[in-house]
């Protein structure tokens, strides 16, 4: 079995160590010097052991082992293999735990959208490239007959295509759509490639030269020819559909693509709002511009859980977003997004599977259901959620790690759920909490009042039951919380 410690991960059956910049350049005796170090990390692992296991039947060298041993230390960060003098070697790093099994390509058609060249020659408008790509995404996500990679996942192949067959395996898929954006003044040339990545077998290209005006029948012709190609393969008819213009202004269009490159991250998320904000003054119709609106007023609730504003504000724009057109995902999103933290749980679970039947494809969107799930005490379903979001997006791996912790504290599945915290560089507040919880129901209390001790320093001030309250006070079940509160003073008092 796959270990993963850190951002590495041990793959047996290939014999490859992968890093976060891809294979790492291995020995087959550094492999298995390392895979047994991983194997018994709590140990420290005798020089008789190693060479037995590295030379088996063999005599070599002392100084042989030392120089794999120097060797990986050089590829790893420099604490992961320390030295224990007079008794051998120990594992030191981040925790390893089994790795989830890697993303296959499925039976249904999968496609990865790489991001669009900028050929403008002016950095400036990278956000036009890419918001087309992040488009023709959106549209291709809505045929449910595809399995399509979410944008952040793509974006990590920026620049990095020239081996489309090894894109395609990390990310799971069998077709990749490459191609580039030139936009000088008011034209717009596009080049665009679909290929099945593992045959290497070009299916379908076309180049286009427009007036801007026109930018959204070329990406309707984009998406449209590739679903066909899929679709053909499927055996499925579903290259008809047709989609409505989403403004006639082309600033507010514009304003609309700086937004998306914004949102797609959590960290930049907020700074999205001045743009969509000026996406709406110019378009007052322009309802997917209100959509994603709603959504980014709605999570400014995760900053400020002591402001529900946020959260009326948002079911506010959605309305609006959803007058404009009830098929809006996003505004779908916001609202049960808001209906969930305002305790609205039926409302919230309505709009939340509306979301996800207009867009099966958008991995925040089951990753918000997954908290849903979480919060009205199904994880089991909501660790399917997530799974499914991880396929989509495989490369956001802070993000799952901490829903995925959240949803298996709440399964009381601690070991596993300790194990995603001790991936994360940074724990969010409201994990650190059932990172106590975890600890503390393990029987690991001198962790658990570590923790502690953060989380208080955090909200100096604050009552443990103050700060359960703010973190975590979101199920619908009261008892769970009860139980956490009582978990926590326990820690506390036996310090």
């Amino acid at each position: 079995m796959d270990v993963e410690f850190g951002n590495y991960r041990l793959k047996r059956a290939e014999r490859q160590l992968l890093g976060p910049n891809g294979p790492v350049e291995l020995s087959a005796r550094s492999f298995d010097i390392l895979a047994m170090l991983l194997d018994k990390p709590d140990e420290v692992i005798g020089k008789t052991e190693l060479f037995a296991t590295a030379w088996p039947g063999q005599v070599v060298e002392e100084n042989t082992l030392q120089v794999h041993i120097s060797a990986l230390r050089k590829l790893l960060p420099a604490e992961t293999i320390v030295t224990v003098h007079g008794r051998g070697y120990k594992y030191a790093g981040p925790r390893p735990f089994a790795a989830a099994a890697e993303a296959t390509a499925p039976s249904r058609p999968s496609i990865a959208v790489l991001p669009f060249d900028n050929m403008s020659g002016d950095p400036e408008q990278d956000y036009f490239s890419d918001g087309i790509t992040e488009d023709i995404i959106a549209e291709l996500g809505k045929y449910k007959e595809f399995l399509v990679t979410a944008r952040n996942s793509s974006r990590q192949f920026r620049g990095k295509a020239n081996d489309l067959a090894e894109v395609a395996r990390r990310l799971g898929v069998q077709y990749v759509v490459e191609g580039s954006v030139r936009k000088i003044n008011n034209r717009v040339r596009i080049t665009v490639q679909l290929t099945d990545a593992p045959a290497m077998a070009h299916v379908w290209g076309e180049h286009y030269d427009r007036e801007l005006d026109d930018i959204f029948a070329i990406q309707d012709e984009i998406t449209h020819m590739i679903a066909a190609r899929l679709a053909r393969q499927a055996r499925t008819a579903i290259a008809s559909r047709a989609r409505t213009r989403p403004t006639n202004n082309m600033s507010a269009y514009e304003f609309y693509l700086r937004a998306l490159q914004l949102a797609a991250v959590y960290e930049t998320v907020l700074e999205a709002e001045p743009f969509l904000r000026q996406a709406v003054k110019l378009d007052p119709q322009f309802a997917a511009a209100h959509a994603m609106l709603s959504f980014v007023e709605s999570i400014k609730y995760y900053w400020d859980y002591n402001n529900p504003g946020h959260l009326h504000s948002g079911l506010e724009i959605a309305r609006t977003a959803l007058g404009l057109d009830p098929d809006e995902a996003y505004g779908h999103l916001a609202t049960g997004f808001a209906h969930l933290y305002l305790r609205q749980f039926k409302l919230a679970e309505f709009s939340l599977d509306r979301a996800v039947a207009l867009n099966p494809n958008d991995p925040f969107t089951l990753s918000i259901r997954a908290i849903f799930l979480n919060h009205t005490n199904r994880p089991e379903q909501g660790l399917d959620e997530i799974t499914e979001a991880q396929r989509r997006d495989p490369y956001a791996v802070g993000w799952y790690d901490d829903f995925r912790g959240v949803l298996l504290t709440t399964a009381g599945r601690y070991r596993e759920a300790a194990a995603c915290y001790a991936k994360m560089a940074t724990v969010t507040p409201w994990s650190l909490i059932r990172l106590i919880i975890c600890h503390s129901e393990l029987g690991e209390i001198r962790q658990a009042q570590d923790v502690l001790a953060k989380v208080k320093a955090h909200y100096r001030g604050l009552s443990l039951d103050d700060i359960v309250d703010t973190e975590v006070d979101f199920y619908e079940d009261p008892d769970i919380c009860n139980r956490y509160r009582a978990i926590l003073r326990r820690v506390d008092e036996e310090q």
